[in-house]
């Protein structure tokens, strides 16, 4: 694959056939230790090094099987914030799930959703000279790139989930940096424009935004979330998610409830971040709101959201499939590796779900896969 940018980058749906045979060959995948830290998968070590072709020709010997072609590859793997939590718990059984399946090595490091964090970490996983990295792009290209270009140097191969580092993407997609995940300021723009047509909202009317704009590429999101709605007029009051909310949602009941004491008037809120969304019903009962008397739009599924869609406190919510990002990011580095297959650019970004299809989404969430 030559060139760069986004003509190179094919814009695929899921690759449903292999997710089905690695779901239907694994099972649910069980969710991570409580313990903070590293999981480090058994295995010998492999030597670091770029993608490269098979070493056989083509039509000299049959392809290897799944689940052997990615064997002795050692990979560090970011599923995002913390053991247990409802998003990167989904994110990390994808990963698990493709691990099973095609046999590299995996260390899985939990960064509280901190960008400076992810650097950090992304900084000591580079020094343990592992084959490929998969990363969450939180950070921006401006604090990654430089790290991301020193690791490539090194023949440490690198692809990247959730947030996009588009400069990144670009420079070495013909290296196998690829992205999975929603496009975020699409992803924002469409729950605004959903929820002004569900809820009624008109020019006028007050709104609240509970988002990361602060955060370079992450901000996105948060972003397509406060233009959309400022271009129809409406009255936005904008919250930044502080650090101790992002990395727990309890700590945001204080802001949620002073915020509603002095604003009763707000017909809708926006609740950037998959765990805070989850928490919508806890927020909702401490602040005495009666389920659906505003209009509460997030993202991400998980099972807390499920309840709360069933029982009114959720209005609407955009589902990231973040299974996918965790599996297709490795195999992203595995095919690769194995393959030089170039970076794939996946848009894990899905449709709406509110009490209209809750029901046959439910079983999965419970699985963590959706």
């Amino acid at each position: 694959m030559h060139g760069s940018g986004r003509n190179l980058r094919w814009r695929l749906p899921a690759l449903a056939a292999g997710v089905v045979l690695v779901v239907s060959a694994c099972g649910s995948s069980s969710t991570p230790a409580a313990s903070t830290g590293a999981v480090a998968s058994t295995g010998t070590a492999a030597s670091s090094g770029p993608a490269t072709a098979p070493s056989t020709g083509a039509g000299t010997s049959s392809a290897p099987a799944v689940g052997e072609f990615c064997k002795g590859m050692n990979i560090v793997f970011f599923p995002g914030g913390t053991p247990g939590g409802g998003f990167e718990t989904v994110v990390y059984n994808g990963a698990k799930a493709a691990q099973a399946a095609f046999g590299p090595n995996v260390t899985y490091q939990w960064s509280d959703w901190d960008p400076s964090k992810m650097i950090t970490q992304f900084q000591q996983a580079v020094a343990t000279k592992p084959d490929g990295i998969a990363v969450m792009g939180h950070p921006g290209d401006s604090a990654f790139d430089p790290l991301i270009q020193d690791a490539e140097k090194q023949g440490i191969l690198v692809t990247v989930m959730n947030t996009e580092l588009p400069k990144a993407e670009a420079q070495y997609a013909a290296n196998g940096t690829g992205y999975v995940g929603a496009v975020l300021h699409d992803a924002g723009a469409s729950l605004a424009n959903e929820t002004i047509t569900r809820a009624g909202l008109k020019s006028g009317d007050e709104v609240m935004v509970w988002g990361l704009k602060a955060q370079p590429g992450r901000g996105e999101r948060t972003l397509g979330i406060t233009d959309t709605l400022t271009a129809a007029g409406l009255k936005v009051d904008y919250f930044e998610i502080d650090d101790a909310t992002n990395k727990d949602p309890a700590a945001g009941v204080p802001i949620f409830t002073g915020y509603i004491s002095s604003h009763p008037g707000v017909k809708a809120i926006f609740i950037d971040h998959g765990n805070l969304t989850s928490a919508i019903p806890t927020f909702m009962k401490a602040a005495n709101l009666a389920a659906g008397s505003v209009y509460m739009a997030g993202f991400d599924m998980s099972p807390a959201t499920v309840q709360g869609i069933k029982d009114g406190y959720i209005s609407l919510v955009i589902d990231q499939q973040e299974y996918l990002q965790g599996f297709e990011a490795v195999e992203q580095l595995c095919m690769t590796k194995s393959y030089g297959f170039g970076g794939l650019f996946i848009n894990t970004g899905a449709g709406f779900v509110d009490k209209s299809n809750i029901d046959a989404i439910a079983p999965l969430v419970t699985q963590q896969i959706r």
